[in-house]
């Protein structure tokens, strides 16, 4: 058996991973590395399959890889990745089964995404302005629910 360096767990979070969501046709996804040199290793793999590095892109700790599609150009996959005991880790898991958990909170979040993108059609940062306080408010009650729970 041949045993890859580096290990790399990945989750699909985003909108694409709470069903009824409405959602651009990409994947967010988060890799969660055991160490810091693994998630230093992965880089070249990711490039062999196609994955651009951004490097951390505003966000400490963070590693973000991007991949396009061959012949359209459009954006197939935002990986973001950190090291095994970053916050944001639990923060993007706990809001995403949050979200699963309660079709109620995820209807109203569709409702929200779909209100922010008619009030921002070409404008990318003004409708992620636009969920920033809501999305804030739900992380915060999801990390504190599944912090108890476990």
């Amino acid at each position: 058996m041949i045993r890859a360096p580096y290990r790399l767990m990945v989750h699909h979070i985003g909108s694409t991973s709470i069903p009824g969501i409405p959602a651009k046709p990409m994947l967010d996804l988060l890799g969660v590395a055991a160490t810091e040199d693994d998630l230093d290793g992965i880089t070249s793999g990711l490039e062999r399959l196609g994955y651009v590095a951004r490097g951390a892109f505003g966000l400490p700790g963070r590693r973000y890889f991007i991949r396009d599609g061959d012949d359209s150009g459009e954006r197939l996959v935002n990986l973001h990745c950190w090291v095994a005991g970053d916050p944001a880790i639990d923060r993007h898991l706990a809001f995403r089964d949050h979200l699963r958990s309660d079709p109620d909170l995820a209807r109203d979040y569709a409702a929200l995404k779909v209100r922010c993108a008619a009030d921002n059609p070409d404008d990318l940062g003004g409708y992620c302005d636009c969920k920033d306080a809501w999305i804030k408010r739900v992380e915060a009650d999801a990390v504190r629910k599944y912090a108890s729970a476990s």
